[in-house]
């Protein structure tokens, strides 16, 4: 049955190969200097190449706008996400898989009644703004640049044509690794806790995991739908906006493969820490806007008359309709999928308020007088939950994101045979290790609890404040939090 559910995925590797991957090729292949082949080619190889071996990066900014928790959710969403795409690629308009999945996750949390993460949201909302804006500006540097350059280097017309066609397949090639790097989490990110394939070590050599192998599988199908159908938006993106010289494209692949490379780098991130300055954030980038605002930075500098406005109008509506289709569309198809074909879409999962968590939300500074009624109940029920929260107290969503994280009820038996066998001793720091072993045969129900215990115990499990220059600290502190949880999971009670 697993299989029959990996196909919505499949579905939409193949749309992001027809839809995302031609913003890399698509200056080359509209100003004639590629042939579709060769970028085709050039283009599934390093998309496979990032999505097996650095696809893990956008995954979890994506999982906590949403956690879809069930097989029949993730198909769904997916199912959503990837007709959205195929019907924007259809009208040839370079849309985005991030913003579809986006609007599919949205629409199973407004299903589900499960809150939205409107901080995890609004980072990815603003990279949406600032990421064409600032491929316009690199792109408008960049032909400075090049101008000048070029006007004073006195290069053949055929070396220069040379250098220009070498420097758009390697720069298309790392364009496209980023690409897979961050988008196949769009495409098998969901199907994650249920991959059916299991790790493998090649003459002790070679590691291939679990989740590296799904990856593989959706790379496949990004290359499908490369070669299958992604011509026409190639053409759309390299002729229809502004008529682009080889060297433009050049400098449009460039601009868009620098801004992907800035909303994906961690070294870039350490450094700007390291130095004071404000980080930029690790999200999912739409390849489809970084690559429209490199064409636009080229129009700008060129003085503005050859933009077409009418195709860009018509390119933006398609950004705005593409995260609501997708948040639609999932709604309803996640309505047939429960309701008519009696599949679970959400899996159960219990709420309590009880005087700890209500103790807890009120040093949050939530609201909690009207919500003194609940204490002591349980639900079941994501929409219920909500509902009877919403009728006692006037909620936001962050509010509610709040009380849904800290409600929820989970199960951790410490036990210090496992500290010592299953914390990494590279990982972890002695003094860590003690006070997990200290709590030796106490029981947390939910993870707050346990975070509150290891704190109260020990300075090197408790978070700094939420500064710039703490930022990898705590992030370490909260990757080393979801370690215990796994390891500590009781899972028969």
């Amino acid at each position: 049955m697993i299989w029959f559910y990996l196909l919505s995925g499949l579905f939409l590797g193949w749309s992001l190969g027809a839809n995302d991957a031609a913003n890399v090729f698509g200056t080359a292949v509209g100003s004639k200097m590629v042939r579709f082949k060769v970028a085709a080619l050039v283009a599934s190889v390093f998309v496979i190449l990032g999505a097996v071996i650095s696809g893990a990066g956008a995954a979890h900014t994506l999982g906590k706008l949403g956690a879809v928790n069930a097989i029949a959710g993730s198909f769904t969403v997916a199912l959503a996400a990837a007709a959205t795409v195929a019907w924007m690629t259809k009208l040839s308009l370079p849309v985005s898989t991030s913003q579809a999945i986006v609007g599919a996750i949205i629409g199973w949390n407004l299903f589900t009644g499960s809150p939205t993460d409107l901080n995890s949201l609004g980072k990815i909302l603003s990279t949406w703004v600032i990421s064409p804006i600032l491929a316009a500006v690199f792109s408008i540097l960049l032909y400075k640049l090049f101008k000048f350059f070029l006007g004073r280097a006195r290069i053949h017309l055929l070396e220069l044509d040379a250098y220009t066609r070498a420097g758009l397949i390697l720069v298309g090639a790392f364009g496209s690794y980023s690409l897979g790097a961050n988008n196949i989490a769009n495409v098998m990110g969901v199907f994650v806790p249920a991959s059916p394939f299991k790790d493998l070590n090649i003459l002790n050599v070679i590691h291939f995991t679990g989740v590296q192998q799904l990856f593989l599988l959706g790379g496949l199908a990004i290359a499908v739908g490369i070669y299958t159908y992604s011509y026409r938006v190639m053409t759309t993106v390299g002729n229809e906006v502004f008529k682009l010289t080889p060297v433009m494209a050049l400098i449009v692949v460039l601009s868009e493969s620098l801004v992907l490379f800035l909303f994906a780098s961690q070294s870039l991130e350490r450094w700007l820490i390291a130095h004071n300055l404000p980080p930029i954030p690790l999200v999912p980038v739409s390849s489809s806007q970084a690559v429209i605002g490199a064409v636009i930075g080229i129009g700008i500098a060129k003085g503005g008359k050859g933009i077409n406005f009418n195709i860009l109008g018509k390119i933006a509506s398609g950004w705005i309709s593409t995260p609501i289709a997708a948040a639609i569309l999932s709604f309803v198809l996640l309505f047939f999928m429960q309701n008519v074909f009696e599949r679970e879409v959400v899996r159960p999962v219990t709420y309590e308020i009880s005087q700890d968590v209500l103790n807890k939300l009120a040093a949050e500074n939530i609201p909690v007088r009207n919500l003194q009624s609940l204490n002591g109940k349980q639900f079941k029920n994501m929409y219920k939950f909500r509902e009877s929260l919403q009728q006692r107290e006037a909620l936001n969503e962050s509010q509610l994101y709040k009380i849904f994280e800290l409600a929820e009820v989970d199960s951790f038996y410490i036990d210090s045979t496992l500290a010592s066998t299953e914390l990494d001793a590279e990982m972890f720091s002695p003094e860590q290790i003690e006070a997990v072993k200290k709590l030796h045969g106490r029981l947390f129900i939910h993870k707050w609890q346990l975070d509150d215990a290891l704190a109260q115990l020990s300075p090197a499990w408790r978070l700094k404040p939420n500064t710039i220059r703490n930022k990898f600290f705590n992030k370490n502190i909260l990757k080393k939090r979801q370690i215990l949880y796994q390891v500590f999971k009781k899972r028969h009670l």
